[in-house]
């Protein structure tokens, strides 16, 4: 099928379930965030379980080809994974610079990051056995976890983003082991921090990605377009994928009016295209959404893109969201009617 259709990766959580005011008035937690759930503890399972039969429906009635859990067991991207290794303080956490600049509460690494157990086996069979469709499930990559934490014991950036990498690879193939189709690795860092993502970025990806038995994408970002509202006019890291082992990379070029020219830098690989403004609270005409696929053809074969939001749609009002992805999938139609 050409240009199939996608979820990045989350979904907007509803209402009875996550304090999404909350929610919004802060950066994504990089710690637990237990505050913003608005179940109580003892039903918050049975709650995430039904929220994600929400999302899986959603997505099926906006009709896209490639489904995921929404996210909505999580509290954002990276902490659901980020919090449940070894090596790591929770509990005392310690500071790191967000990407905007501010100072966050970060896990504090105390010792070798190891993963103790599966963290997202259970969200994949629970996926596989809700819907027929091909499945993707995300996880944070290693190289955005090394720099949303404190070191304390590596003494080394890239040694601690190694020691992630070791333990995104083993819940890498377990999640390909469970059912899902497409493992898509979340590394909007590789964008906030350049320079050492030159250095080892790159390296690192291609450790957590090491043996991997199915489709493997790697996703960069601007930032939420909810939290962080002005985007550059460039990624400021992106042909250096053109070395990483994944198949596909996701990337956004609706709200940045992206040059879509530097897709040639990575001839070879699938490019998940963000097609979705996400800082729009309207829902865009089919007609500009396939002119922002088209912008891209010349750059990017047809049979090499999937089509996509900006970014992860967890902070939009869920009739929006729904209103988007149900435009995305007519105008991924009548691009294949040509």
């Amino acid at each position: 099928m050409l240009f199939p259709t996608s979820l990045v990766g989350s979904y907007p959580q509803p209402d009875w379930l996550i304090d999404r005011g909350r929610l919004a008035g802060r950066f994504p937690p990089r710690v637990r965030a237990r505050e913003l759930w608005r179940v109580d503890p003892a039903y918050l399972v049975q709650a995430q379980d039904d929220a994600t039969l929400l999302a899986i429906r959603d997505q099926e009635r906006a009709g896209l080809d490639i489904l995921t859990d929404g996210e909505a067991r999580r509290e954002s991207y990276s902490n659901r994974f980020a919090t449940a290794l070894d090596g790591v303080d929770i509990d005392n956490p310690g500071t790191a610079l967000d990407r905007s600049g501010h100072p966050n509460p970060v896990p504090r690494i105390t010792g070798p990051v190891k993963r103790r157990h599966a963290v997202e086996v259970d969200d994949v069979k629970f996926l596989r056995a809700n819907t027929a469709a091909t499945i993707k499930i995300t996880v944070p990559g290693p190289f955005t976890m090394s720099q949303q934490a404190q070191d304390d014991y590596y003494g080394s950036a890239e040694s601690l983003a190694f020691g992630y990498a070791e333990a995104v690879a083993e819940e890498v193939a377990d999640l390909f082991a469970a059912g899902a189709d497409i493992v898509q690795l979340d590394e909007p860092y590789l964008q906030a921090r350049p320079e050492p993502a030159r250095q080892y970025g790159v390296k690192v990806i291609n450790r957590a990605l090491e043996g991997a038995a199915g489709t493997t994408a790697v996703h960069l970002c601007f930032g939420y377009a909810a939290i962080i509202h002005e985007r550059p006019a460039g990624y400021s890291f992106l042909p250096e994928l053109a070395a990483c082992s994944c198949d596909q990379v996701s990337i956004e070029t609706a709200q940045s009016g992206l040059d879509t020219s530097v897709l040639t830098a990575l001839d070879g690989k699938t490019v998940i295209l963000g097609v979705l403004d996400l800082n729009d609270m309207t829902v865009e005409p089919a007609e500009t959404v396939q002119a922002r696929v088209e912008r891209a053809l010349p750059y990017v074969p047809a049979e090499r893109l999937v089509l996509a939001p900006d970014c992860g749609m967890k902070y939009l009002p869920r009739d929006v969201a729904f209103g988007k992805l149900a435009v995305l999938t007519e105008a991924a139609r009548r691009l294949r009617a040509g």
